[in-house]
């Protein structure tokens, strides 16, 4: 069980870059991932892609994968960098709900959660979407949303269930990451 000397590693909102906090708040670590590692595996993307898109000259800012400036990676950029690290990434069917997730899988199976959610920012004018961590660390989870002043512990699985459900019922996405087996 986590303890008050349990140190947990929480990276705070900067730009766009949420993908890129919520990926090391998933591998509690600073610069598990940086913003040049994750601009080559979205510029590697591109050149991998059959179908390039042609160039305009907003491509210099808006890529296919990210926005160069301000970041906002997409979901290929998660999963690259996931696989990348030899963590697999599932697709929760939403059909389903929260029910079905094995929260208590072990540590070994069940790395953490990686959500993406619908916001609002600037009163209401600017909508986008934002990725979130959630991550059992010590026997307990915790929200590690880039966007919170600090973590924020769930009391039970239960809790982390509804919470869950509360995102799938308003149009977000759970992924699930996994260990792979070797």
């Amino acid at each position: 069980m986590a303890t008050e000397n349990t140190q947990i590693y929480h990276e705070r909102q900067r730009l766009q870059f949420c993908l890129l906090h919520s990926l090391n708040n998933l591998f509690q670590q600073k610069d598990a991932f940086t913003r040049a590692s994750l601009n080559e595996i979205a510029e590697k993307l591109v050149l991998d892609d059959p179908s390039k898109e042609t160039w305009t000259p907003l491509s210099v800012l808006l890529k296919p994968h990210h926005n160069a400036m301000t970041g906002n990676y997409d979901i290929n950029v998660l999963i690259a960098a996931l696989e990348g690290k030899g963590k697999n990434v599932v697709w929760h069917d939403r059909r389903n709900g929260a029910t079905l997730i094995n929260l208590d899988a072990s540590d070994d199976t069940l790395m953490g959660i990686v959500l993406n959610v619908s916001v609002r920012r600037f009163g209401g004018i600017w909508k986008s979407r934002h990725w979130v961590t959630l991550k059992k660390i010590d026997g307990v989870w915790h929200n590690l949303d880039s966007d919170l002043l600090a973590p924020e512990t769930f009391k039970d699985t239960e809790e982390v269930r509804e919470f869950l459900d509360h995102i799938i019922d308003h149009g977000g996405e759970v992924l699930l990451v996994m260990n792979d087996k070797q």
